[in-house]
């Protein structure tokens, strides 16, 4: 499948006057031209438009962001597209600990920031999972999805503010040298702050490799074995809606089940 490329007049439009690359990660959607990056618009334009005011207004140290730019005319979207300003840096392995923290920072700032009423009307698959994980979603529905029956089994009540977090840091934070960490693709989600941090330690456990030690970034975090427990369940259940059509992975393909056992025995003790 050709990717789409931003048209003449996208580019002119967002001040764009390099020809474009195309750019890695993600949906692979995205392209950049000097120091402007473009992608197709992937949420309404008023989540767009909420996310630009959020980020124009926020303060706070030890992160950077991508501010939304706008075109000659002040929209945010030409022709489908939208567009920000390049960050430097790249995504580094294995820096789960500073993933967390850069989160926590990014957090912090984000700790005041009222609800947004679209987060209600969300369907997709993330959404969808992120629901089941904290039982706003009926769990029945759900409990053909593998590891999906133990994992609720050992959920217990946590009692913890909510507050809007960024729900998938673990591929979207960019190290360079000599400046602050950045923090991009923001995935809005109203949960306790640790329950991203869990996030990014299940995606460590599951797909890149890491071993019980990953656990000492989240040393003092309280009630952690619950949010791990919540983090499975919503990367599990959104696998399985990705994948559908095809067949439930055997134990010794299955790179959830190491993590499902950690995060039950933890729990349990």
């Amino acid at each position: 499948m050709t990717r789409e490329e931003p048209s003449s007049r996208v580019l002119a439009a967002f001040g764009a006057s390099e020809q474009p690359t195309p750019l890695a990660g993600g949906q692979e959607t995205a392209w950049r031209s000097g120091d402007v990056v473009l992608k197709p618009l992937d949420r309404e334009e008023a989540e767009l438009a909420w996310q630009a005011e959020l980020f124009d207004s926020l303060t706070g140290e030890g992160f950077r962001v991508a501010r939304a730019l706008r075109a000659a005319d002040g929209s945010l979207v030409v022709d489908g597209w939208c567009a920000s300003r390049a960050l430097a840096g790249c995504h580094q392995d294995r820096r789960w600990a500073d993933v967390i923290a850069v989160g926590a920072r990014f957090h912090a700032a984000l700790a005041s920031a009222p609800r947004p009423g679209f987060l209600d009307s969300r369907t997709d698959r993330w959404a969808v999972s992120d629901r089941v994980a904290w039982g706003e979603l009926p769990a029945d529905e759900y409990m053909h999805v593998k590891h999906v029956p133990r994992l609720f089994s050992a959920l217990r009540p946590v009692d913890a503010r909510s507050q809007l977090i960024h729900g998938d840091l673990t591929g979207n934070v960019l190290f360079a040298p000599g400046l602050p960490p950045a923090v991009i693709d923001f995935a809005p989600y109203w949960r306790p702050p640790a329950f991203a941090s869990a996030i990014v330690v299940a995606d460590a456990l599951v797909w890149e490799g890491a071993d019980e030690n990953v656990l000492d970034t989240v040393v003092d975090t309280g009630d952690f074995p619950q949010y791990l427990l919540r983090a499975l369940i919503h990367r599990a259940v959104t696998d399985r809606l990705f994948r559908l059509d095809e067949p439930v992975r055997p134990d010794d393909a299955d790179p959830y089940l190491p993590a499902v056992e950690l995060a039950l025995r933890l729990a349990a003790g």
